[in-house]
């Protein structure tokens, strides 16, 4: 899926807040949006190789934005708005099952708003979309990077949907090629852990999606096991 226009390769300073960055282009300081508020410390290194896009606001304070960065040799997409349109992409593409119709985007149900909601072989189903970008040097994704009450929230509301009655899933969009698995980050937040290995439990369905990366696209090649032992 083509995300992205006018993108410019830099360097990577420093980060000021969860919100803006510095880079170095074309010899010069600029500052920029990063459009991901997660920490990110493991990609946004100094000197790294980054991709911004060019806003199309001239009225913004920041001319760019930060979508993309080079990690390990592979590209990784950081930005957390890219996920959903490329996860509902790979749904519709009839990756996920036949008869697929319906779907929307946002949708509340019970107290939390899911990502995605649509007819599954005529059953109402939500999925929740979680962008993944821990990567450790053996392949192996994790997530969340960051304590998530609110991931947690999700995913009890996505197994009370399957008591009721109905379908749901969790996709994981892993944002770079070479990942062969991904396992819940206990370490940082054991309860978004225990709570997916619940979910999994009465039935919502777990998966892994690797994708190609590209600076001005993501595409959902394949999934891998999710190892929640």
């Amino acid at each position: 899926m083509k995300l992205y226009h006018q993108l410019t390769r830099c360097s990577f300073l420093y980060r000021v807040n969860r919100f803006v960055a510095v880079c170095r282009l074309d010899g010069a300081e600029v500052t920029v949006h990063v459009k991901n508020t997660g920490r990110l410390r493991e990609l946004l290194q100094p000197g790294a190789s980054v991709w911004l896009e060019k806003s199309g606001n001239p009225a913004r304070k920041t001319a760019y934005d930060l979508v993309a960065v080079e990690n390990r040799g592979y590209l990784v997409n950081i930005d957390s708005q890219a996920p959903n349109p490329v996860a509902a992409e790979w749904i519709l593409s009839g990756a996920w099952g036949n008869d697929i119709t319906g779907l929307r985007r946002e949708v509340t149900w019970g107290d939390s708003r899911f990502d995605l909601a649509f007819l599954h072989e005529g059953v109402n189903t939500l999925v929740e979309v979680k962008g993944v970008t821990l990567f450790d040097d053996d392949g192996v994704a994790y997530f969340p990077d960051a304590p998530t009450e609110r991931g947690v929230k999700h995913l009890n509301g996505l197994a009370k949907a399957v008591t009721d009655g109905m379908k749901a899933g969790v996709c994981f969009v892993l944002q770079r090629e070479d990942v062969r698995c991904l396992r819940p980050n206990d370490r940082t937040h054991p309860v978004f852990g225990q709570a997916l290995r619940e979910a999994a439990a009465a039935g919502v369905r777990i998966c892994a999606c690797v994708c190609r990366v590209a600076p001005d696209s993501v595409t959902i090649t394949h999934t891998v096991p999710v190892l929640l032992d």
